[in-house]
């Protein structure tokens, strides 16, 4: 049997949030978890990043200076992380951050801050791994020795650009990440490890994983030591966050009709409302009511009002609704009804909303939800079993599992016709390893255009192109000489794609890792509708592309016997006139606008001619 690699040296679970960080490890001499508290006594430390003109500050310190020193404090840098300054979803994201963020290279997003009076620019992986630092440092300053192996957890829809930025930012920070791993495959594991002592049979767990900046559902199944992802869902700008801007803006417009006064270009003042909101919001989780009061808040005048839950629930219903709704997704493409669900488990601190837990009751049709786990601690326990794993192998005494996620879209390559042929189907376990064998269209083809998709629609530029590449060498052939292709997908989520011609040994490759590659979620759930919007006229392109290619290959058959077999002179003649009907067709520049019954006729009518002339020659 293979042995776990083992790491030197202590390793720690980190839970890289977009508002809260939480580092956990593996005690063996304990045999136990411990979360781990920071310098002021926290188990979570605040994702923020502060500069001011003497030094910097990370993690409480710069969240408390964050009201007087807005336009210095980054947060919320995991939004920002693998991708690009065009995308919308960050054009949304800039209205609301006090921070600069401007286009750096190859339209990098980078942030712009003031630091010793110079002008700094950041990468959200450097931000990031300033946290990073942080949480190291409070692992160290626990365990009295150096930190270099971490497993650390990114939401399950992180495309390949953020797994590989969030590994960077791992590295930046000094650290060797041993396993990115998907925040509720993490939650399953904290608290599936004591479930599964107790039913030695299949369990099916959903994942409620609600945060401070991300959202994300997965439903596991458990059986023994196996943790199997059926499917994953969630969406980027579902959060706790939303909630606290939905807040701030109602607060704004309070103000404004009655003191008459905007406020909603003066950063510091917007800083001081949205930690005032963020507090509200945690009050009415225990509360039915609660205050906004800041002194002198706006050119003397003090802010003084109250706020009830049902208000605040009214504010974000949409959002909780939205929030179903993507549970209802998840659970469509695990082909699981909702009493096939054990357990509802909470995670991520928004989901200690009274209206959310309620909703989702509802949803699951009265069951109980599982608040057995501390859902601000349970990622961070996660990573943390996984990292005694890797670091300790097989002589450690962390709980033993076995972790099996999935891809959430399809992945392949066009072909001719633009088919898309599908290698990796969604859904499939990772880490996975799949080899097909396509054939050349012509004779004497020397070179294949490999076209990489991932998506669900039957056109292949319907889908995302991940990457292309082109595969030289191939020998002179006819039509139909074999060339094989592998999708090596690891279980970080990124995709290594090779084509090789066997009688010469040529290969290419390409791993999809940059932001032409994986998509984000909001692109994931539109392909995934689009497809079943679609499906009827992707069924009738497919089945119109089979046609064409059954003439084209009818046709060439045809070619063949002509150069090949004896023919008397009305069957060549005969047999001339065919091909010429059928390669017209075949190359007309408006075919694609013909109706499938045309070519289904010309092969029908060619194999009236052709099938008696081949049962004369043999």
């Amino acid at each position: 049997m293979k042995r776990a690699r083992k790491y030197e040296g202590n390793a720690v679970g980190i839970d890289l949030g977009t508002t809260y960080s939480c580092v956990a490890v593996w005690q063996e001499q304990h045999c136990r978890m411990e979360i781990i508290h920071n310098d002021q006594g926290n188990k979570t430390t605040p994702s923020y990043v502060a500069f001011t003109q003497n030094q910097r500050f990370i993690g409480d310190a710069a969240k408390n200076q964050a009201a007087a020193n807005p336009t210095n404090t980054v947060f919320d840098a995991k939004r920002l992380i693998g991708r690009k300054y065009s995308d919308p979803v960050i054009k949304n994201d800039l209205l609301m951050w006090p921070f600069k963020v401007t286009a750096g290279a190859d339209d990098k997003p980078m942030i712009v801050v003031t630091y010793k009076d110079q002008e700094k620019h950041f990468s959200a992986e450097e931000i990031s791994s300033m946290v990073l630092t942080k949480m190291r440092d409070i692992a160290e300053a626990y365990l009295e020795s150096p930190v270099r192996n971490a497993v650390i957890t990114v939401p399950a829809y992180f495309n390949g650009s953020q797994r590989k930025a969030t590994i960077d930012a791992g590295i930046i920070a000094g650290l060797n990440v041993m396993r990115i791993i998907n925040e509720p495959t993490a939650a399953a594991i904290a608290y599936g490890l004591d479930k599964r002592s107790n039913c030695a049979s299949e369990r099916n767990i959903f994942v409620f994983d609600l945060g401070g900046g991300t959202f994300d559902v997965s439903l596991l199944t458990i059986k023994g030591k196996v943790f199997e992802v059926k499917a994953t869902a969630g969406n980027t700008h579902l959060s706790g966050e939303d909630f606290d801007n939905r807040l701030v803006s109602y607060f704004v417009n309070e103000f404004e009709r009655k003191n008459k006064v905007d406020i909603s270009g003066d950063a510091r003042a917007l800083r001081r409302l949205r930690t005032a909101c963020e507090k509200a919001k945690r009050t009415l989780s225990y509360a039915v009511t609660a205050t906004i009061k800041l002194d002198a808040f706006y050119n003397g005048i003090d802010f003084y009002l109250p706020i009830t839950r049902a208000r605040f629930e009214e504010l974000n219903m949409d959002l909780f609704r939205e929030c179903l709704e993507t549970a209802g997704r998840c659970l469509s493409d695990a082909k699981m009804d909702k009493a096939g669900v054990h357990d509802v488990v909470l995670v991520g601190g928004s989901s200690r909303i009274p209206k959310v837990q309620e909703l989702l009751q509802e949803f699951f049709e009265g069951k109980e939800l599982c608040k057995s786990i501390n859902p601000d601690e349970a990622v961070a326990y996660g990573a943390a079993v996984k990292a005694a794993l890797l670091s300790g192998g097989t002589e450690s005494s962390a709980p033993n599992l076995v972790l099996q996620d999935v891809t959430p879209l399809s992945l392949g390559k066009a072909t001719i016709e633009d088919v898309m042929s599908v290698v990796i189907p969604r859904n499939t376990t990772i880490p996975v390893k799949k080899s097909a064998t396509f054939y050349t269209v012509y004779d004497n083809q020397s070179s294949v255009l490999e076209e990489i998709y991932e998506g669900e629609r039957t056109r292949a530029s319907d889908n995302n192109l991940l990457g292309h590449y082109t595969l030289s060498g191939i020998p002179p052939a006819p039509k139909g000489h074999p060339v094989s292709i592998c999708f090596d997908l690891d279980a970080d989520g990124i995709l290594c794609v090779t084509s090789e011609e066997k009688t010469t040994g040529n290969k290419n490759q390409i791993t999809i890792t940059n932001d032409k590659g994986r998509l984000w979620q909001e692109e994931i759930e539109r392909l995934i509708e689009e497809a079943e919007r679609y499906k009827a006229e992707d069924e009738k392109f497919l089945r119109k592309a089979n046609a064409i290619l059954a003439l084209d290959d009818y046709v060439y058959d045809m070619e063949k016997a002509l150069i090949r077999s004896k023919l008397c002179p009305e069957d060549k003649k005969k047999l001339n006139s065919a091909i010429d009907k059928s390669r017209t067709l075949l190359e007309d520049g408006n075919k694609e606008k013909k109706e499938i019954h045309v070519f289904v006729e010309n092969l029908n009518e060619a194999k009236r001619i052709f099938e008696p002339i081949k049962a004369k020659t043999g």
